[in-house]
């Protein structure tokens, strides 16, 4: 099985990176979820869940306060964001989808050049990851933007969240083209302007600007794609 965490380590390249999916927002959020708040369990909470139930957490604050808007919504379960602790494959897979976000986001905004790339690269030969791991890095770093691909995966409305959470988390979201990036991602994902907003607020950055609700739901059909 592949090692999530792992993979998301070697991709922080940047000792002074404040968005990451093992600390920062994700690990706060992911704090707040199984300690009920505050900041001093933070750092140890974000690293005993790892990237994707802190990812995970995120994303269900902000369905949470999302839906306490919405009259007569109920909120989805906590399960529908982190997959049951025995659930191996559905964590794996998960996991592939939100480091696929990441990087994507990171090769939006133009953050993974050559030398980048060479400095993921270097880090992960010195860590305890296989083969098929490593590879599966390097064509997900290789391989062009796509962005439909990644909204794609998003097979339920919990994943779409994620989705976005760690596109957002993966970046400063600071730039116009980030901004461009985040803001396509939502509309592909039909994700709620109000959404997206509680998404930013519970990732501690700015609401993004006012735009139009998608024209017309989303259908959630699990794509060929997911492997």
């Amino acid at each position: 099985m592949f090692n999530i965490d792992q993979i998301v380590k070697a991709l922080q390249t940047d000792p002074n990176a404040q968005r990451t999916a093992m600390t920062g927002a994700a690990g706060l959020a992911a704090g707040m979820l199984l300690s009920g708040g505050g900041l001093g369990k933070l750092a140890g909470n974000a690293a005993k869940l790892g990237a994707v139930a802190a990812v995970g957490g995120l994303a269900y604050n902000a369905w949470q306060n999302y839906q306490k808007n919405q009259q007569g919504a109920q909120a989805p379960a906590q399960d529908a964001f982190i997959p049951p602790a025995g659930d191996a494959e559905a964590h794996e897979e998960l996991g592939k989808t939100l480091v696929r976000a990441m990087i994507s986001a990171a090769k939006a905004d133009g953050r993974i050049d050559a030398d980048e790339k060479e400095a993921i690269f270097s880090k992960l030969e010195t860590m305890n990851l296989s083969s098929e791991e490593k590879a599966w890095v390097f064509d997900e770093l290789s391989s062009p933007l796509d962005i439909n691909a990644v909204a794609a995966r998003a097979d339920t409305p919990e994943h779409a969240t994620e989705i976005y959470a760690a596109s957002l988390v993966a970046i400063t979201a600071d730039t116009a083209s980030e901004r461009a990036y985040l803001d396509a991602l939502a509309s592909k994902l039909r994700l709620a302007p109000a959404l997206v907003a509680e998404i930013h607020k519970a990732a501690g950055e700015k609401a993004p600007e006012p735009a139009a609700a998608p024209a017309a739901p989303f259908a959630y059909t699990p794509s060929a794609s997911n492997v």
